[in-house]
């Protein structure tokens, strides 16, 4: 490798020799005859051939020059240290042209940053890193990628056995992004797993391809996606733009990606490690054992709003567990198997392997460790040992789980690595790499989803919004069952328009969204005289009137939108509607295509899915009749991809007998005159 610069520079080399890098490594400065005992070239022109890699550590204008003179030598590729570019736009003067020269210059070349750290490659003992690290080498381990140096170094620091084969920082992803290192490291078989702390995805599509690949190699991914609090577009004419954020927008892609997302940087960690020892569950069907009964009240806490499950002991089961730790223990999953044969070797591990023989996804031995200072750790072992040995019989997938991260001692946590169990540090972290292993595990065990829909959307320099019949009309045509009606505009023409309509009915001012809001409708309307009240009343906001036929009483409302994200493009978001949707925010969004089964799960992970399944002997709605409309309404925004902005249906009726669209909006995007 080549280092170009100074202090920087000096550091790299330090890391690597402390890391016991035994490749050679050539120093270029034009001033310095020496650095860290090696001689200096004075140029690139002095190496004696084209360095595999290169660490660039110059100013940013020098950044491009070095960067163009490396790739036509043919190196390997270069990171580059130097800020300064399309991240100071704004800031400092043509900061962004500046990378955008520095990606022409590199041509084929593979450049990471600029504002970049680098990275540490623990299996070939290489640092192109310019700091302190804690990555330790290995042989196999889990490969993590994050845009943040510092967050890298804090990774780095962890003792919690886990083994990183790689750390990487992606800086401004310039020319190559996370989904393109992530690609690379995929193809080393020593990698087992890949760590994404993601502050915003580089290119949506060869994320998508990442994961696919991934999939078919049996490499699991875990995201740390940060930017939860980002708030929502203000200015956004549909209820559903307003609900439906980036955050949201990030989750359903992981979610079709069957990509596991946490939300802490310990639930990460743990996650991680539990894949690299075993990959992804086969299910969220969790034991958890320990001696206290404290322990097992804790551990099922743990699992409270989570996707996974403690099962009970079956009878059978049951009846084995109790010949082993006889009456006076309750016989239960979190169990607390008391202390009675504490320090026993064999009957702690017959009574082990009994309560392991069910097929658990996962099972958790609760095991705290003293503080070496002050006790003896020995008397703690034999449960530890005997569990091993279980395990090692049984054959079942299983964990050691601390309480705290720091009573997993690191001399214990290599140990039990070494034998194939993961050591968990945290109950409450524990449990969630459970759900988000398990996670994968079903997501893998469903069928590959479509490819993401992919819309070269028309530039748009205005947009046209449709009013409630145009876009009703729209939407029918894509088979949505709507509302009857006629529009009118003046009170004269309502005796010709009730003879084609039902009374009641209701009148709307067509031309204004949010019509509730401003007085622009009236409903339940039983005579021509009170359609002719009403539109009189509403005269000054327009002179269009939409008259239509009440529908039916709901036994839910639901909004059904479709809007257009900028990274992950559209996406349809399904909720509580009505008077319920900013007060219960209770929906589920899909990135499109969007298939039957795929809008079915969504509504049963409702909190309105209840309604909608029939709550405390109320009548079912037609989940057929509603999920039909639904899909309408996504083969629709699929259809117009190029042209949709936004789409509202709210609401859209469920009943016991159908479902009807009650409202829509449509908002297109308009080409240039």
């Amino acid at each position: 490798m080549a280092v170009i610069g100074g202090k920087e520079c000096d550091r790299v080399v330090e890391q690597c020799e402390k890391f016991g890098f035994d490749g050679e490594i050539w120093c270029v400065h034009p001033k310095r005859e020496t650095m860290r005992g090696r001689t200096c070239f004075k140029s690139l022109d002095e190496l004696p051939y084209a360095p595999d890699a290169a660490y660039v550590a110059v100013n940013r204008e020098l950044t491009v020059d070095v960067v163009a003179q490396l790739s036509k030598m043919g190196a390997g590729g270069a990171i580059c240290y130097a800020a300064g570019f399309a991240e100071a736009d704004g800031e400092s003067a043509g900061s962004d042209a500046l990378q955008k020269r520095l990606v022409e210059v590199a041509g084929d070349m593979p450049v990471i940053g600029p504002n970049c750290y680098g990275f540490v490659n623990a299996l070939e003992r290489g640092a192109l890193w310019p700091d302190q690290h804690g990555v330790q080498p290995c042989e196999r381990g889990v490969a993590i990628l994050t845009q943040s140096s510092n967050v890298a170094i804090n990774l780095s620091m962890q003792k919690r056995a886990l083994p990183v084969a790689y750390l990487m920082t992606v800086g401004n992803q310039a020319q190559t992004g996370m989904s393109q290192l992530g690609m690379a490291l995929l193809e080393d078989e020593r990698v087992s797993t890949l760590g994404f702390h993601i502050e915003g995805l580089d290119d949506v599509k060869a994320f998508e391809t990442l994961a696919v690949k991934a999939r078919e190699l049996g490499k699991p991914i875990v995201a740390l996606k940060v930017g939860k609090s980002e708030q929502a577009q203000a200015a956004a004419m549909t209820h559903t733009a307003s609900l439906a954020g980036s955050d949201a927008a990030h989750s359903a892609l992981f979610k079709r990606l069957g990509i596991a997302r946490v939300n802490s940087i310990e639930v990460f960690l743990e996650t991680l490690k539990l894949l690299h020892v075993g990959g992804p569950l086969k299910g969220a069907d969790l034991l958890s054992l320990s001696c206290s009964g404290g322990e097992a009240s804790l551990m099922a806490d743990a699992a409270e709003g989570l996707d996974v499950s403690y099962r009970p002991y079956l009878e059978d089961e049951a009846h084995a567990l109790k010949q082993e730790l006889g009456d006076i223990v309750t016989i239960a999953n979190p169990l607390d198997y008391n202390t009675f044969i504490w320090g026993k070797w064999p009957a702690m591990t017959r009574m082990f392997e009994v309560a392991l023989a069910p097929d658990f996804d996962l099972s958790m031995l609760v095991m705290d460790f003293p503080r070496t200072d002050l006790c003896d750790p020995e008397d703690w072992r034999c449960a530890t040992d005997s569990f091993v040995a279980a395990v090692k019989q049984t054959g079942a997938r299983a964990t050691v789980v601390s309480s705290l991260p720091e009573t997993m001692p690191e001399d214990v946590a290599h140990d039990l690595m070494s034998k194939g169990i993961a050591p968990m540090c945290g109950l409450e972290s524990a449990v969630a790499a459970a759900e988000a292993a398990a996670f994968i595990g079903q997501a893998w065990g469903r069928v590959q989803p479509a490819p993401l829909l992919e819309s070269c959307s028309v530039a748009a320099d205005r947009f046209e919004t449709l009013d409630e019949d145009a876009s009703k009309a729209e939407l029918a045509k894509a088979g949505l069952v709507t509302t009857k009606r006629v529009v009118v505009s003046k009170p004269d023409e309502v005796e010709t328009a009730l003879k084609n309509l039902n009374l009641p009915v209701a009148v709307k001012v067509l031309g204004v969204a949010h019509k509730s809001d401003v007085g622009a409708v009236e409903l339940n309307l039983n005579s021509a005289q009170m359609v002719r009240d009403a539109i009189n009343g509403m005269a000054a906001l327009s002179n269009r009137f939409l008259i239509e036929e009440m529908a039916a009483k709901p036994l839910a409302e639901l909004i059904v939108g479709v809007t257009r994200d900028p990274v992950v493009g559209l996406m349809l978001t399904i909720g509580a509607g009505g008077v319920l949707t900013e007060l219960l925010a209770d929906t589920a969004t899909l990135l499109l295509p969007a298939n039957e089964a795929e809008i079915r799960s969504a509504l049963a992970g409702l909190k309105i899915g209840k309604l909608l399944d029939g709550y405390r002997d109320t009548d079912a709605a037609d989940i057929d009749a509603l999920i039909a409309n639904i899909v309408c309404i996504a083969n629709y925004a699929v259809a117009n991809a190029d042209t949709l902005e936004e789409l509202d249906v709210n609401p859209l009726f469920a009943t016991q007998f159908g479902s009807v669209a009650v409202d829509a909006l449509i908002v297109k995007r308009k080409q240039h005159d």
